[in-house]
């Protein structure tokens, strides 16, 4: 037991903290590089099958007061086929910006719950279980709310089918969600960009909540745990 507690090994331990944190503090910007690149690969990956699934899924549907070009998909491969044939290859990857812009959507949700969860933790010494999935749910009801409008173009830009100006087709990602966003504003007012808001907040926050809840209540168990092994061994 001396041994352990000896100034060499004192020594030791500090040197080997100290590198650590030298070595993640210079190469963490990489690391979050990393994060964000393979954010970025998830999303070029998939678009293509959210674009089709969008397709397959609305096929058929109508829609009041759009002006939309009917589609005929047989199956997923027609889907792909036709995409590419009447629209370009490209057409796969539409809705790719507003993707990207809504990799936010989950650092909002936690900004808010950890700015909210601080806040109550200095009335009280401990959140109880109640607390947690209603600051959970408002954290995600806000990041939904704010990023909704994205995601009601990102839909758009998937579906693909309106009539639009065929100039504003050929136009950059930014500028096209710009356009569509004013397009939906002086069609349908403010309002347009958050059609079916109710849907997603009932699909999202009761989901979000139970996610912070049963985080939280794992977090503490496995603090539990960790203590009462700790005690054991001493």
């Amino acid at each position: 037991m001396a041994s352990v507690l000896s100034y060499e090994s004192l020594v030791h331990a500090v040197a080997g903290a100290v590198g650590s944190v030298t070595a993640m503090t210079v190469f963490f910007p990489l690391d979050t590089a990393r994060l964000r690149l393979q954010g970025v690969v998830n999303v070029l990956l998939t678009t293509p099958l959210w674009v089709v699934n969008t397709r397959l899924k609305l096929q058929g549907a109508k829609f009041r007061n759009e002006d939309i070009v009917p589609t005929n998909y047989k199956g997923i491969i027609d889907a792909f086929h036709q995409i590419i044939r009447d629209e370009g290859i490209l057409a796969l990857w539409n809705g790719t910006f507003p993707s990207l812009l809504l990799v936010f959507n989950p650092a909002i949700q936690f900004m808010f719950y950890e700015g909210l969860k601080r806040q109550l933790l200095k009335k009280r010494m401990k959140l109880s279980s109640l607390d947690v999935f209603i600051i959970g749910a408002i954290a995600k009801a806000i990041a939904t709310t704010v990023t909704y409008p994205m995601q009601t173009v990102q839909s758009i830009l998937r579906f693909g089918r309106h009539r639009l100006n065929p100039e504003n087709r050929t136009l950059g990602s930014l500028r096209n969600v710009l356009y569509l966003l004013h397009q939906r504003v002086r069609r349908f007012g403010i309002m347009g960009l958050y059609k079916g808001l109710e849907a997603k907040l009932l699909q999202t926050v009761l989901t979000a909540a139970l996610m912070f809840l049963v985080y939280e209540k794992l977090t503490a168990a496995t603090f539990t745990v960790m203590r009462l092994k700790s005690a054991g061994k001493h």
